[in-house]
């Protein structure tokens, strides 16, 4: 049986593989020169390495740069259509979906309403949404890579939701299933935990070490990075801040406590106050709002002070760079952000308010989609790099 000792030739190649497509994916276009010095791979090596990683279609030569004296180099650039990441978002009362390249550009998007909310139906529609987003045609050489599922409410490290309040939905093995049936990887998470990172990488985040990513939907869900790593928690159920009780004897809430953060601030919470104006979804509340509708425009105002409240407590406790709102809620920014602002100022400590910006995501409602998509094919690369794909 061969050693897997750090002397194993098999092992060593892996490792340099990873190390120059690390390289190409950080400073593309890149010649192979550059990869060598940039590396400490001797030139010999970067050749063999760049040749096999061309073979394998995940890299392509995309022409000649500057020369420094000699002959011009041949660019190398990585290859993002060599394959495809699906992306999904699983709301209350909706799914939102992507087909992304291996880079995350988004290659389709597809919406579409929650039809019912139990446990089968829900997946009977997730599997019948994800078959929608396959492409006709896979690309080449690797097809669909992997799928990556936001989901609203707790789960576990092995991909299983335990617990979606706004949903009547059981305990259910969501990442294991979508594998058996579509044979591909699956990363299962909390929404909010991808929202997060779909503004890291795509978005309002670059380069924020400190940020807490506010999912407002029909509830509220938060993804934390801390000193730019995902936290998760102890057991990895961190970010459920849409259960801060605000108020003790507050309204009960789905999840069991009384008074939630997310009872007054969310999607839920605007569309209770806008029953009392005929009002029955978020879209007609932001129609009514752009036409000037007095009421409307107090519900908006309400809804951003409790956010407000919420967001000035999270930059007391958190002291982050940022914090972003997303999801639903982001659709009336315009109305929402003053009051927001505006609990902000008069509620968070003022050492920890300073830095602290609070914006809404660039990303909209796609924070959680694009961020999901991209765990997925950050999933294939890393196989790559394991020699594993």
């Amino acid at each position: 049986m061969k050693s897997t000792t750090t002397g194993d030739p098999a092992l060593i190649r892996r490792i340099n593989t990873g190390i120059a497509l690390d390289a190409v994916l950080k400073g593309e276009p890149l010649s192979r020169a550059a990869i060598s010095a940039g590396t400490g791979l001797n030139k010999a090596t970067v050749s063999s390495l760049v040749q096999d990683l061309l073979d394998r279609g995940l890299l392509t030569e995309t022409g000649q740069g500057a020369s420094s004296g000699g002959r011009k180099p041949v660019m190398l650039e990585f290859r993002a259509s060599a394959g495809c990441a699906i992306g999904i978002d699983v709301g209350a009362t909706y799914l939102m979906g992507v087909r992304a390249d291996l880079r995350g550009e988004v290659l389709a998007e597809l919406r579409r309403p929650m039809e019912a909310a139990g446990g089968r139906s829900v997946m009977e529609q997730l599997i019948g949404f994800i078959e929608e987003l396959l492409p006709k045609q896979p690309p080449q050489p690797y097809g669909v890579v992997g799928i990556g599922i936001g989901l609203p409410g707790i789960v576990d490290g092995a991909g299983s939701l335990l617990l979606a309040p706004h949903m009547d939905w059981e305990p259910t093995e969501v990442a294991r299933r979508l594998e058996e049936r579509f044979g591909v990887p699956v990363h299962a998470d909390n929404e909010a935990n991808f929202g997060a990172q779909g503004e890291r990488i795509f978005g309002a985040a670059a380069g924020i070490r400190h940020l807490v990513y506010v999912s407002a939907g029909m509830g509220i869900g938060t993804g934390l990075v801390l000193d730019g790593q995902l936290y998760r928690g102890a057991s990895g159920f961190s970010g459920e801040l849409g259960h801060l009780s605000i108020q003790f004897d507050g309204p009960a809430c789905r999840c069991g406590n009384r008074g939630c953060w997310e009872r007054f601030a969310s999607e839920q919470a605007a569309l209770e106050s806008a029953a009392a104006i005929g009002c029955g979804s978020l879209e007609e509340l932001v129609q009514l709002a752009e036409q000037g509708h007095s009421e409307a425009l107090r519900i908006w105002d309400e809804i951003g002070s409790y956010l407000g409240i919420g967001i000035a407590t999270i930059i007391n406790v958190f002291n982050p760079e940022a914090v972003l709102i997303g999801s639903r809620l982001s659709m009336a920014a315009r109305w929402l952000e003053p009051a927001v602002q505006r609990e902000v100022q008069a509620r968070a400590l003022p050492f920890h308010r300073r830095q602290a910006r609070v914006r809404f995501a660039e990303l909209g409602d796609g924070s959680a989609v694009r961020g999901a998509a991209w765990q997925a094919a950050e999933g294939f690369l890393a196989r790559v790099k394991a020699g594993e794909a």
